[in-house]
């Protein structure tokens, strides 16, 4: 007589089985991603950088608009590549037209404070900065009136194509 309550061994073994199996099979699938997403993170696997090695990264940022939002974003980005790269990065920006009121000591339009303070600091962590020369004149201004971190080049937009040729990367906003 058979029993609704007891249970067929047999095919209860093979299920057992069956699962241990596939829980066996995803757990050694599992620890093997997770050791190679580890692996893709490991510090110790980037190459040794010393003080005074040249980056593997340049780029070249264009500062060109009057708008504070604007102005954010750039010197927000700048940061980021800062951040992404340390030191194994060279970043220029290079401000004319109506974007070089972020580098002058008494802007004639609207720059914020904490823009001002976070282009000092930027310029802490290695970023050049240069101002065109061009602009500057047509605005009645010279070098004195720019940021002392800041060097005055005569055409801002050949700058940005000297450093183009040296290889550093274009952004454009």
């Amino acid at each position: 007589m058979s029993k609704w309550w007891k249970r067929d061994t047999t095919v209860d073994n093979g299920r057992r089985r069956l699962m241990g199996g596939l829980a066996l099979v995803g757990s050694v699938l599992a620890a093997a991603s997770g050791a190679a997403r580890a692996e893709e993170k490991k510090p110790e696997d980037k190459p040794l950088r010393f003080p005074g090695d040249p980056p593997e990264h340049y780029v070249v940022y264009q500062l060109n608009k009057a708008e504070p939002e604007y102005h954010d974003h750039i010197v927000f980005s700048v940061g980021a590549m800062l951040r992404q790269y340390g030191d194994n990065i060279k970043v220029a920006v290079v401000a004319f037209g109506p974007g070089i009121h972020v580098l002058l000591k008494n802007p004639r339009r609207v720059v914020t404070q904490t823009v001002h303070e976070k282009i000092v600091s930027l310029h802490d962590y290695g970023v050049d900065f240069f101002a065109c020369g061009n602009t500057l004149k047509s605005l009645s201004l010279g070098a004195a009136d720019v940021l002392p971190i800041a060097t005055v080049v005569e055409v801002g937009a050949s700058k940005l194509m000297e450093l183009q040729k040296q290889g550093y990367a274009y952004i454009s906003w």
